[in-house]
C-alpha cells in the first residue's frame, strides 16, 4: 500500500487527474472565446480586405470584400464560397481602427475589478 506522501497515492492521482481536466477545459474555453469573439480573425493587408460580414446561420454568412477599388459580396457556407454580386456603387465604410495586438488584449483582460495590477 502506498503511503500518503507517495506520488501514487489515491489522493495524489485524483489531484493530478482533476488538474489535467482543468487544463483541458481551459484550453477548450479559450478556443471558444477566440472563435466567438473572432479575436484571431486575419485581416487583409494588401489590396484585398474583408470589410464586413453578416452571419445568416452558424455556418453560413455573407462577406463584403474589397478587392482593389471594387467591392463584392461573397457567400460563405458549408458548400464553399460563392460570388454573389459585384457592387456597382461601393458601400462607404468608416475607417477601422488598427486591430489591437495580443498583449493589449491580455492587459485589458487582466484589469478585473479585483486585480490590483
Amino acid at each position: 500500500m502506498a503511503n500518503p506522501g507517495s506520488p501514487l497515492s489515491p489522493s495524489s492521482l485524483t489531484q493530478l487527474t482533476l488538474s489535467l481536466l482543468l487544463v483541458v477545459a481551459l484550453i477548450f474555453v479559450i478556443s471558444w472565446v477566440i472563435k466567438r469573439f473572432r479575436i484571431a480573425t486575419p485581416r487583409g493587408r494588401g489590396d484585398m480586405v474583408i470589410l464586413d460580414q453578416l452571419a445568416l446561420s452558424p455556418r453560413d454568412r455573407i462577406v463584403l470584400v474589397k478587392v482593389g477599388d471594387a467591392q463584392l459580396l461573397v457567400g460563405v457556407g458549408t458548400a464553399g464560397m460563392v460570388a454573389l454580386t459585384p457592387l456597382a456603387t461601393p458601400i462607404a465604410q468608416a475607417p477601422m481602427a488598427a486591430a489591437p495586438v495580443f498583449a493589449d488584449k491580455m492587459r485589458d483582460l487582466m484589469k478585473w475589478p479585483g486585480n490590483k495590477a
